[in-house]
């Protein structure tokens, strides 16, 4: 990047009052076209929130080798699942994207290199909650992936770097769902909010205490905690995106939950609110 790039950035981004940060338990794909109490609350949150300038977003959804960042100019929609109907296929959420703001977050995450991404765009994970929160698609958004061969300490740490963006106006948002584990939901009761089998209903529990007091080493350990917490999380994909809100947290800062619900015996909605 030379200095002419780096002075762009700098009249791109002014500084501003604090964003808050988010995790989104974004759920099923279907969220993106259903009416339900989840999806009220994604409204709901945008509107207690300053409107950001630009959103980063880092989904469950794009696990890679290596760190990346979308850096195109239009990211397409993504949908990547399949099996679902057609009018879920027919969504499209033609944000904007922030090539500016891609070489300013990988600068921030210097000295961990990141590559500038041309093909990915806005997967579900992205566009399934970014439907409601900005309906009109007027927020350029980019997307950071997750390094699938890194520990959770790494995460942490990665996100801790991202601050700044907080003072510029982006609104960070982790997307994924704490409990979840596909293989063990209750088919019959996919659509029952507050269901959840015995280990969910603690490992939920644990969590959600875990976040509100601030422990973040019980976090960062959840494997160590039990049986609970390693059906809850029997992979990290979908858990990290909250590492890395989480990680932004400041010690001014307030944290609330809101869509704290089990659904399906196996899959917990509950999303972070923090500042």
């Amino acid at each position: 990047m030379n200095l002419n790039e780096l002075s762009n950035i700098s009249n791109d981004f002014k500084n501003t009052e604090k964003m808050p940060v988010l995790f989104l338990g974004h759920g099923s794909p279907m969220n993106a076209i259903e009416e339900n109490i989840f999806v009220q609350g994604f409204r709901d949150i945008a509107k207690e929130i300053p409107k950001p300038n630009a959103i980063l977003c880092i989904s469950a959804h794009w696990l890679t080798e290596g760190t990346f960042v979308t850096a195109m100019e239009n990211p397409k929609t993504i949908h990547d699942f399949y099996g679902f109907p057609k009018e879920l296929f027919d969504v499209q959420y033609p944000a904007k994207g922030n090539p500016e703001l891609a070489k300013e977050t990988k600068e921030l995450l210097l000295p961990n290199f990141v590559e500038e991404d041309q093909s990915w765009g806005l997967d579900h994970g992205a566009w399934s909650v970014l439907k409601h929160l900005y309906p009109n698609a007027d927020i350029p958004v980019i997307q950071l992936s997750i390094d699938y061969h890194k520990p959770t300490q790494y995460h942490y740490d990665l996100a801790k770097k991202l601050e700044k963006l907080r003072h510029k106006g982006i609104l960070i948002i982790g997307s994924g769902n704490i409990v979840h584990n596909l293989r063990m939901i209750d088919w019959r009761n996919i659509h029952s909010i507050g269901s959840g089998w015995d280990w969910a209903i603690e490992a939920r529990e644990k969590t959600n205490n875990w976040i509100l007091d601030g422990n973040i080493q019980n976090l960062l350990d959840y494997q160590k905690h039990g049986s609970a917490m390693q059906n809850a999380v029997p992979t990290p994909d979908h858990y990290l995106p909250m590492i890395y809100s989480l990680a932004l947290k400041d010690k001014t800062d307030e944290i609330s939950l809101f869509n704290d619900e089990l659904i399906g015996g196996s899959l917990s909605m509950t999303s972070v609110r923090i500042g």
